[in-house]
């Protein structure tokens, strides 16, 4: 089962949205069925937060109304997704289980009133899920418009509640096996904290300082593997009636509370929500950035973009709206980096509830307006791209990444409150982006033998597994970046000894670090080559790589920034400090012409995105998108498949998708 049943089902990419019917009336659905023919949506999410009309009392359930609009849908040739509400009990729920709501950090009790609010290790929640997930199967497992499951919705939620802790023990029990082990791993001599029973340890909750940072990583882990039983549990119930592809959708936020690697594994086809943070060419490199972790997270299969906004883009404090042309922009976008299609939330805005504001296909202005223009035309264009469906994207240049390092980087005890493991990623990945490359997203203990470049932009925490495998990819012909304060501790947060980065690491490197030197806020300094730098300093030494840049005033003056380093085959470089934007970019436009990692259609300007898909068969297609305000010839003219006419250059905010062979 996986993401080829979606699209042999469709017969094409997937074009939709959450479909909520329940909060509208008859003469409203009628309009509907027009309307998702008139937009080309072959694909409708159901059901996402509708526990409350499914089960209105425990174990009695009402289908009637979802029967009606599942066949209703079925008529207008337009596909199910069909969701497990669990992400949203109902009241009655919360009444009956109280022990089931969360409990934040501070101990505080959380109450019913918006969503998710449930504990996922709260025994009578997840039998209450698992008991919906499989009445749902074995009504719908075969429905004619059943294409995909969609289990719960953006699975995020922490609890730090008596359940929790028990669930946490047990946990940790099967991690370490005996109170010695975990009293080593988590560094307990210090500050009196070694324990003598199980009994005696809790979830991380508020304290008077800083918490065990090991006790902080293991009970992040803890809660990602929960969370991933809490998902196979529904997944396996729907599996017993039905043979559909399951997916959830997860979420690409700048936390991190799961392991998405480990989704990845689970689930039949990667399914993402993303929704930009900044305006403009930002959301454009933030498209690229979600686009490509989900597609890694997937092991580079075809993927799915499961919600996306219309008008929504998260900008701090308020909410605004997108640019003309955006929405095909940004869907196309998802597609070019390997999804199957786009899908947004929701169809039709909301006119009451907590998100009545949130952006949807068919605005509160209704269908005389430019956002459903602009969603039609998206349809039509993915309509006309049914050729892309199977095809996937291969790129020769990484960006590693791993949850535990994310993890072990939010540890409030750190040299610098500047160290933010997510802004480093996507700073790096934007600077790729900026210069033309295709990346992937890799954990350092992947096999990174596919690629001419790995960048390690924040590997603060790194396993030994991890740092032997670094070794052996620069041996055998890699160039590698590895950037400051990573590889200094190893899986149980335990500093390396000795001096800094991992042993193997060291060897690659050709270096060692031997004390870091956070820089002050306002600080600056200028390097040798005369690039600036801010924020982080590190004194260290050569072991056999050449100094190619070096600081020039005090205690570090002579002292090398950024060295190079021949080792077996491949090359190791290390960056000791956090280069200005144009000193990064020069750097990875360096590492990226050094390493041989061509662009996917070389002779584009800066502004246009250029990525090829790529079927089993051998053909291709390059997906181009001009973010920039001028005209842009093509290097290679080619037939657009969404004019279907021969195109020389792309228009300011123009998009093509041309036959590469």
């Amino acid at each position: 089962m996986d993401i080829h049943q979606l699209t042999d089902r469709l017969g094409g990419l997937a074009f939709g949205g959450d479909y909520n019917p329940e909060q509208w009336d008859a003469e409203v659905w009628k309009q509907d069925d027009e309307l998702m023919r008139r937009a080309r949506v072959n694909l409708a999410t159901v059901g996402v937060f509708s526990w409350a009309l499914l089960e209105p009392e425990e174990g009695r359930y009402d289908f009637g109304w979802l029967d009606s609009h599942l066949d209703r849908l079925h008529a207008n040739g337009v596909a199910v997704d069909l969701a497990t509400p669990t992400a949203s009990p109902p009241p009655w729920f919360t009444l009956a289980h109280p022990d089931a709501l969360p409990v934040g950090r501070d101990g505080v009790r959380l109450t019913h009133g918006s969503r998710d609010t449930y504990c996922l290790a709260a025994p009578a929640y997840r039998q209450a899920a698992r008991r919906i997930a499989g009445a749902l199967a074995e009504r719908y497992g075969d429905h004619p418009a059943l294409a995909l499951w969609h289990v719960h919705n953006e699975y995020a939620t922490l609890c730090w509640c008596d359940h929790t802790a028990a669930a946490f023990r047990v946990w940790l029990r099967a991690r370490h096996g005996s109170l010695d082990t975990l009293n080593e791993a988590w560094g307990t001599a210090f500050w009196s904290q070694r324990y003598t029973s199980w009994e005696q340890i809790l979830p991380p909750r508020a304290s008077q300082w800083h918490r065990n940072p090991g006790q902080d990583l293991d009970f992040s882990r803890y809660w990602s593997d929960e969370t991933l039983a809490a998902y196979r549990e529904q997944r396996d119930a729907i599996r017993a009636h039905s043979d559909r592809p399951v997916t959830t959708n997860l979420m690409l936020p700048s936390y991190q509370n799961l392991d998405l690697w480990a989704f990845g594994r689970e689930v039949d086809l990667v399914a993402v929500d993303h929704y930009p943070a900044a305006p403009g060419v930002g959301a454009a490199a933030d498209t690229a950035f979600g686009a490509d972790r989900a597609r890694s997270f997937g092991g580079g299969a075809p993927w799915l973009l499961m919600e996306q906004g219309t008008n929504t883009v998260y900008a701090g404090d308020r909410v605004l709206g997108k640019d003309p042309g955006d929405i095909l922009r940004h869907t196309l976008g998802h597609i070019a980096r390997g999804s199957e299609g786009a899908l947004f939330f929701q169809w039709r805005q909301s006119r009451a509830g907590a998100e009545q504001w949130h952006s949807a296909m068919v605005p509160h202005a209704g269908p005389d307006s430019r956002t459903f223009r602009e969603v039609t035309e998206a349809g039509e264009a993915l309509a006309r791209l049914g050729e892309l469906a199977g095809s996937t994207v291969r790129a020769e240049v990484a960006v590693l990444h791993d949850s535990d390092a994310w993890w072990a980087m939010q540890f409030d005890g750190l040299p610098s409150a500047e160290l933010d493991y997510h802004a480093t990623l996507r700073r790096a990945h934007r600077a790729l982006w900026d210069a033309g490359a295709t990346v992937d997203f890799a954990h350092p203990e992947h096999d990174l033998s596919r690629y001419r470049l790995a960048l390690a932009p924040a590997l603060f925490l790194l396993s030994d597994a991890g740092a032997e495998n670094l070794r052996r990819y620069v041996a055998t012909g890699g160039t590698l970046l590895v950037q400051p304060f990573s590889g200094v501790t190893d899986e149980r947060l335990h500093s390396r000894l000795g001096g800094y980065p991992a042993a193997p690491l060291r060897e690659a490197l050709g270096i060692r670090v031997e004390e870091y030197r956070p820089l002050r806020r306002d600080e600056e300094v200028v390097l040798s080559d005369g690039s600036t730098a801010t924020s982080w300093s590190e004194s260290l030494r050569t072991e056999g790589a050449e100094a190619l840049a070096a600081y020039t005033h005090g205690m570090l003056a002579g002292s090398p920034a950024l060295t190079r380093h021949d080792f077996g085959s491949g090359h190791g470089w290390y960056l000791s400090t956090r280069l200005d934007d144009a000193g990064y970019a020069a750097l990875v436009g360096r590492l990226l012409t050094e390493a041989g990692a061509a662009p996917a259609l070389p002779g584009l300007p800066p502004g246009v995105e250029a990525v090829t898909r790529h079927a089993p068969d051998g053909r291709g297609w390059h997906v181009l998108l001009n973010h920039s305000a001028e005209a842009v010839p093509l290097p290679q003219p080619g037939h657009d498949l969404l004019t279907d006419r021969p195109v020389h250059q792309l228009p300011p905010g123009g998009c093509a998708v041309l036959r590469s062979n």
